[in-house]
């Protein structure tokens, strides 16, 4: 009986609390919170201190105990620790005095630019982030005009005045004349050391302004990355922009069209801790329940379910939905096979999930005679391809096979008709064509003044049409370019830190499809087309990119028991050759003396033998081939 009693009086309890949730008082405390809250982010190029000013932070506010702390915490994947790079967003709640503190870590490199948009449509600032010995830098200029479209309170910061080639003065000048603020009011800093790191807490509580929503309105969060969990179904990091949220509330995705209950929501501190309750302000997580990963897409709006809603078109003219991101086009595209067929369901859902956690990953599925069943996959670059093959290889335990990367291309065809390429093997007959359009690229080189000459050469290799020069302080240079796009994601980046001696910084934007001198060649082994390693190039460097590949196949390719020949061909005619030799077992060895017709016969039927053996004999070639010739 006294249970029955407990339960019930914890029942009344439950719903009295529940009753009070509209309350007055409840809502001016809530109100109170949000003035407290503060958004922001930290931008930079890459390798200029972002995670380790993360890492002092989280120290400083007491987020993380000091037993737990390690060097790049907010980097989880083990991909991140090894390469020192961040490649995910990742937000973490600190708190610091009577203030909450959001942050959102963003990645440096180019390829990760959309996780940087992503993360400045969640906040209210940014903290700009630049080395001392380097200075500012191309992605430095890149975020930072994002972040001015945000219009978003710009913080400036000079990390690294402890290095001894610190360049402390000039630095903040170089700010100081690109964003007109007093040399005085940029804070210095060593993000290695803490110094002055508590300065930044403070000029962010200062300068960045609290969150504008109005809790008291119909509930709009804003999906700003997610991810799945066995468990937990899809589970959506969000930003509050209006309204409140509670555990057990109905959820609708304005986009997707979709309804779900919400199981668990909290704030990431950089664990998921459960809260009653996320408001107008907070960014945080929800645990959606959603099994289908496609439902929840990053940039949709999530609003509160009603039972009083007729259909989605009212629930959609009553709550405008959030300006969410630009759909993200693909710049790199590149064919991914599993090494065994029947592994391809497993790499379907691999993708599935990893472009739930990577919005900017793009993929269709496609079939080659020579590979089976695949995927066309789309990339932001070439570091991005790369992460990805490493993500399906480690998390997923997929082999593969990756075709050369290309980018897309405009066919016009005589009949009149139009189409997008994106793959080599998508290309019509070249009778069938009038011209083929590539896509082309404003590139912008920041580099050092003694460095211009070299870092000519290498555009004008790579067809880049010179545009202007402009000066960033009295050394160093903004050289800018028109490129064909291809001609910059495979290796451009490489070269020119290898010329610069890693002085030089480069950043990139797509521009207009032109027309192109451009051809298809083809990669013949043992006389059998490779698909994988078909490619479009221009006519004027076909025989040099066609020697180039089939000298690379000739070292990566193991010898077999008969003569290989590798071709690189144009419209069938050969245009460069080499022959991989063949094993050759001494089958004279057991000869003592004798006539010399024995050994003569010996060694016409071990060639009779190879020459039956070439004529049916298949080539098995590696992963390692097909990377090599990725690599110029």
């Amino acid at each position: 009986m006294n249970l029955i009693t407990g339960l019930l009086r914890r029942h009344l309890f439950a719903t009295l609390n529940r009753a009070s949730r509209n309350d007055k008082s409840k809502t001016k405390i809530i109100k109170m919170l949000q003035k407290n809250i503060r958004n922001f982010c930290i931008i930079a190029h890459i390798d200029h201190g972002k995670s380790t000013l993360a890492d002092r932070l989280l120290e400083l506010t007491k987020t993380v105990e000091e037993r737990k702390m390690k060097d790049q915490l907010l980097d989880q994947m083990d991909i991140e620790r090894e390469r020192g790079i961040t490649i995910k967003l990742q937000p973490v709640k600190m708190t610091y005095k009577e203030y909450a503190l959001n942050l959102i870590d963003t990645p440096g490199h180019v390829d990760f630019s959309y996780e940087v948009s992503r993360s400045l449509a969640a906040v209210e600032g940014a903290v700009l982030l630049v080395d001392a010995t380097q200075g500012i830098q191309a992605q430095t200029l890149a975020n930072l005009y994002l972040a001015l479209e945000q219009n978003l309170e710009i913080i400036p910061v000079i990390n690294k005045i402890d290095m001894p080639n610190a360049m402390i003065e000039k630095v903040s000048k170089e700010i100081s004349d690109l964003i007109g603020t007093k040399e005085n009011e940029i804070i210095k800093i060593s993000a290695k050391t803490g110094k002055n790191v508590e300065k930044v807490l403070e000029e962010i509580i200062k300068k960045v302004p609290a969150p504008k929503g109005n809790s008291d309105q119909s509930l709009r969060a804003l999906i700003f990355d997610s991810y799945f969990d066995s468990y937990k179904g899809v589970v959506a990091q969000v930003r509050i922009i209006d309204g409140k949220i509670y555990s057990g509330d109905q959820i609708y995705f304005l986009k997707a069209k979709a309804k779900s209950e919400i199981i668990e929501l909290g704030v990431i501190t950089p664990g998921l801790v459960k809260t009653e309750f996320l408001q107008a302000g907070d960014v945080g997580y929800i645990a959606t329940g959603l099994k289908e990963v496609g439902k929840c897409r990053v940039g949709d709006t999530i609003t509160k379910y009603k039972s009083s809603f007729k259909d989605s078109n009212e629930i959609e003219k009553l709550i405008k939905p959030l300006p969410g991101y630009k759909e993200v086009n693909p710049t790199v595209f590149a064919s991914v096979y599993p090494v065994e067929g029947d592994e391809y369901p497993n790499l379907r859902d691999a993708l599935e999930k990893l472009k739930l956690n990577d919005a900017s990953l793009s993929y269709e599925p496609e079939s080659s005679s020579a590979l089976g069943r695949g995927f066309i996959c789309g990339f932001l670059g070439m570091l991005h391809l790369e992460i990805i093959s490493e993500r399906l290889s480690r998390e997923y335990d997929m082999n593969l096979v990756i075709t050369t990367p290309s980018v897309s291309y405009l066919v016009k065809k005589r009949d009149g008709k139009e189409i997008t390429i994106f793959s080599p093997t998508e290309m019509p007959d070249p009778s069938q064509i009038e011209h083929i359009k590539e896509p082309w690229a404003k590139l912008e080189i920041i580099l050092p003044k003694d460095k211009i000459g070299s870092v000519m050469k290498l555009a004008e290799k790579s067809r880049a049409i010179y545009q202007s020069t402009s000066y960033l302080s009295e050394d160093r240079v903004i050289l800018n370019y028109e490129v064909p796009l291809i001609n910059i994601i495979v290796d451009f980046y490489d070269n020119l830190k290898s010329i610069s001696s890693g002085f030089a910084s480069m950043n990139y934007e797509q521009l207009e499809f032109r027309v192109g001198d451009l051809i298809k060649l083809d990669i013949l082994v043992a006389g059998e087309k490779v698909e994988a390693f078909s490619r479009i190039v221009p006519r004027s460097q076909s025989q040099e990119e066609g020697k180039r590949v089939v000298a690379k196949l000739k070292v990566a390719i193991p010898r077999q028991n008969f003569a290989v020949a590798l071709q690189a061909t144009i419209s069938g005619k050969i245009i460069a050759r080499e022959t991989i030799n063949p094993f050759r077992k001494d089958v004279t060895a057991k000869l003592y003396g004798g006539d010399v017709s024995r050994k003569r016969k010996l060694l016409e039927k071990q060639k009779k033998g190879k020459k039956k053996m070439k004529s049916f004999g298949k080539v098995g070639i590696p992963q390692e081939a097909f990377l090599s010739v990725l690599k110029k």
